[in-house]
Formats: structure tokens, sequence, C-alpha cells
């Protein structure tokens, strides 16, 4: 096996990694970080991903990248230059042996890849919990054993549940659904692991993530956008008074990016969100508004019974993440819906002239 151990080029002086892991990086927030980087230039990218969601060709739109596997994994080709290179590694995160191969060399590992969404988890949560609890697992301890510097974690503000927004980093958890538990399992390995054994772990509780490259998304935003488009009904679970705070990709990407380089941030959890309350049927009317901008009309809304999991408000105070890291959201979602909206149907067009 040809596996070139190298330490971490990010020394304590250095403001930015060159190498990065990410799991997950076929799917949304994976490519869309992958072209962050590849824009940006001067990084080495290897993604990790079992392809159930995204996909070669979700990558392929964003980099041009080598598929590689893991009795070929070397850095000894990862010299930076003005060029990003991108490594994809088909595989599962269950797989430990594989997670000690690919985090070899590693400045940060971005760990996206996970059983996402309330519905899934109440179906089936001993997959959810495997893939949640013991995938994330499986990186922080080849981040240790690695000597990986930085390990930012996708959480989501599920692990709080049922409290009176907003919700904020000091909130004692009480999770609703299987998804939550997982997502808070996760966070708790991520404190121990930096309070124990010195891996700079950050926890980002995304908010409701849409925008542009959502296609295979099952979220709300993505699901209305789809449904409406196919002459379909856009479905309400309940009253869709139910609130939510909805995060543009770009606003999400700067904290994943801030997240990474940020000093004196270990062991920190942040809310990632835009720190405003949006009920479902507020948000299917201004989808509804925008699509029939651009000729998309006679929109059907129906209501569904609830689904069990769900939250009724959810909402989340950014100050810390203001004060930490540096960031705020930049995108209102008026602006954002637009974006995306002309994404998907830009995408349908595309997709035809194949």
């Amino acid at each position: 096996m040809n596996i070139t151990t190298q330490s971490s080029s990010l020394s304590p002086q250095s403001k930015q990694p060159t190498h990065w892991l990410i799991t997950g990086g076929c799917g949304f927030i994976g490519t869309s970080l992958v072209k962050r980087l590849v824009e940006e230039g001067r990084h080495f990218v290897r993604v990790v991903d079992n392809l159930s969601v995204g996909s070669r060709e979700d990558l392929a739109r964003v980099c041009h990248f080598t598929e590689i596997s893991p009795s070929s994994l070397s850095l000894q080709h990862s010299v930076l230059s003005p060029n990003t290179v991108v490594e994809l590694c088909v595989g599962d995160i269950l797989d430990e042996k594989l997670a000690m191969q690919v985090t070899q060399g590693m400045d940060v590992i971005v760990h996206l890849a996970a059983n996402t969404g309330v519905a899934p988890s109440v179906e089936n949560p001993r997959m959810d919990c495997m893939t949640n609890v013991i995938g994330t697992l499986n990186y922080l301890e080849a981040a240790r054993l690695n000597s990986v510097q930085r390990f930012v974690f996708a959480s989501s503000g599920a692990p709080v549940g049922e409290v009176d927004p907003p919700i904020h980093e000091e909130l004692a958890p009480h999770p609703v659904s299987p998804y939550g538990a997982s997502k808070l399992a996760g966070e708790g390995y991520c404190s121990a692991y930096y309070r124990t054994y010195g891996v700079e772990t950050v926890a980002l509780r995304f908010g409701n993530v849409y925008g542009p490259g959502s296609g295979h998304k099952s979220s709300v935003v993505a699901k209305f956008i789809k449904r409406a488009l196919n002459s379909e009904e856009l479905e309400i679970y309940g009253d869709g008074k139910q609130t939510r705070d909805f995060i543009y990709i770009d606003d999400l990407i700067e904290a994943i990016w801030l997240a990474a380089i940020k000093k004196n941030i270990g062991g920190e959890i942040f809310q990632i969100a835009s720190n405003a309350e949006t009920t479902v049927v507020e948000l299917s009317e201004k989808l509804i508004g925008i699509l029939k901008k651009y000729g998309v009309k006679d929109i059907t809304v129906v209501h569904r019974r609830p689904r069990l999991g769900d939250v009724r408000r959810n909402y989340s105070s950014t100050t810390k993440a203001r004060d930490l890291l540096g960031w705020t959201p930049q995108y209102e979602l008026d602006k954002g819906l637009d974006l995306t909206v002309d994404y998907f149907l830009k995408k349908i067009i595309n997709d035809k002239q194949k």
C-alpha cells in the first residue's frame, strides 16, 4: 500500500490550511465548498463520498478531479500549485480503515457526510445512529491518530429540540428526533476529542440550507421548487405555522471556511443561520411569488398531517458566530430564493439540451 505519511502543512503561524479532507464532498454543501477552494487556488482537496446522494457528475460540475482508490493514496503529487488538486475516493464513512488512510497528511477535515433529515431518522433510527455517530467517531479517531489539526463538524439545530427560540449555544439540548440525538452525540464526541486529545473540533449547527446546487436536496426549499416546476402540489405538514431559519449556501460556505482557519476556537459550537424566523406558509408564499415572476403559475398548496419529530419553532441567534468567527449572513431570504429558482430553471434547460 503506497501511503506517504506527511506531517500537517498547517503551522501554528499559518492562517490557512492547504490540505483538505471533505467527507460527503459530492453533495450540495460539499461541492459548494470544493468550488470555493478551487476558485481560491493553492489547495489539495480529497473528497470521500459513497455516492448515495451526490454523484461524480455533481463534483465534475465544479472541478476537474482524479478518482483514486485507497491502495493508490499518496500525497507525493500534492505539491501546491496555482490550481487546486482535487481527488475523489469513493467509500463509506463507516469504513474505519478507509478513514485512517484518507486523512493522512491532511490539515483539516470537514465532516459533512451524514444521514440528514428528521423523517429518515424516524423511519430508521438505527441506520441514522450508525451513520451519524459511528461515522463521525471514525473520522475523529483518524484525526487524532493522524495529527489532523482541525475538525469541522456539520451539526444542526436539531440537538436542542423544542425550545422557545432563538436557539443559542448555551441552551440545554433535548432532541425530539433520532436525527437530533445522533447529531448531539456527534457534538459530544467533538467536545471529548478536543478536551481529551487536543483535536481542534468546531461544530457548526446549520440552519435550513438552500441555494444553487441543491438539485438532490429533499429539504423544503428545493422540494417546493421542484414540485412547482413539475406541476405538483406543494405539501405543507400541519398548519404551516412551524418556523425555520433558512441560510443561503454562500453564507454557509463562508462559515465553514472561517471555522477551518480561525485560531482559538477549538471545542466551540456555533449556530450558523440567518437569525430570522420564517413560517413554512410564508416560505411557500414567497416562492410562489418568485415563480410567477418567472412564468410558473397555477401552483397549488395542500396541507398534510403533521410529521413526527418536527419542532414547532426554530430560528437561531448568531451572535457567537459574529463575535468569535467574524461571520454574519449576507443574503436576505428573498434574494437567495430568487437565485435558487433561477438555478433550477437553468438546470432544467441544461438537462434538456444534453
